[in-house]
């Protein structure tokens, strides 16, 4: 076994020892791990690359066959059975299928049909020059005319979104907040001394003297109305709601998200973080009534 192939059966045997398991996704180190590995196999494959490519006809097309010989060494490694053949040799039957495939798609003006209407392929990537003197390719001419439509969307989506998840936890933090300075209302002087004294160290200032069965009882509070807001507002399908709570009733959720609703109106009109969703939904509905 050459270097070269034995520097390959290791790459190879790295991405494999990366994947995740079934019905998980890779970890961050496990794709980075991958891509090293992925880019170290294109590394040692290269001279074969351009053999087969040369051989197949293919240097004016060069950007396509360098794709597709990076499809075929991808789907070599998911395929690789070690025990079968090297990965030298399972490798070269998949750059050989994907170079011939692509062949025949660009060479198509060569046909006999196609010479009778004077056929001619080209590339989405050749440079031409534009009519004002410009460089340009025929890719950077297409216009999907649906494409900024679903931009906008996506990010509009995206953006909202984002903004109401943190509108919710604004109103969770500011809920729980009221719940504890209520709580410190109501427990007797006397008995808020004595807690403080048997405050383990390391307890936080604002929590001091508080009973800690009452304040588990508001983080568990307001954690359910965080579950039940989000499935609410992000749910697709009718009725999901109820998952976040079975406990609960159909109208006790309703309840919660109806109190909810209400207070985080407030929130945008007076919480300078999202005073701007108030003025858009006042400049939108301004629009509407025009």
């Amino acid at each position: 076994m050459s270097k070269t192939t034995a520097a390959l059966e290791c790459a190879v045997a790295d991405v494999i020892a990366n994947r995740a398991p079934e019905g998980e996704r890779q970890t961050a180190r496990q794709r980075h791990n991958t891509d090293r590995a992925f880019a170290r196999i294109l590394q040692l494959i290269a001279p074969r690359i351009r053999h087969f490519v040369r051989q197949y006809g293919l240097l004016q097309h060069w950007d396509d066959a360098e794709q597709c010989c990076a499809i075929a060494v991808h789907r070599a490694i998911e395929a690789y059975d070690p025990t079968k053949a090297q990965f030298t040799t399972f490798v070269n039957w998949q750059i050989r299928g994907e170079l011939q495939s692509l062949r025949f798609r660009l060479m198509t003006d060569q046909r006999p049909s196609a010479k009778k209407v004077e056929a001619t392929t080209v590339s989405l990537h050749q440079v031409a020059v534009g009519p004002e003197g410009e460089e340009t390719t025929l890719e950077s001419t297409l216009v999907d005319e649906e494409s900024l439509e679903l931009t906008e969307r996506g990010a509009a989506d995206y953006l909202a979104r984002a903004a109401t998840e943190l509108l919710i936890e604004e109103f969770v933090k500011k809920g729980r907040s009221a719940a504890l300075d209520q709580l410190r209302r109501q427990q007797p002087k006397r008995q808020l001394a004595k807690l403080r004294a048997a405050a383990t160290p390391g307890t936080s200032g604002n929590l001091l003297g508080l009973n800690p069965a009452e304040i588990e009882k508001i983080e568990e509070r307001f954690a359910r109305d965080r579950e039940i807001l989000l499935t609410r507002v992000f749910s697709a399908v009718d009725g999901q709601e109820d998952a976040a709570e079975p406990d609960l009733s159909r109208e006790r959720i309703r309840q919660i998200g109806k109190r909810a609703s209400r207070a985080m109106a407030e929130l945008t009109e007076t919480h300078p973080r999202f005073v701007v969703m108030a003025d858009y939904a006042a400049t939108k509905g301004k629009r509407l009534a025009a």
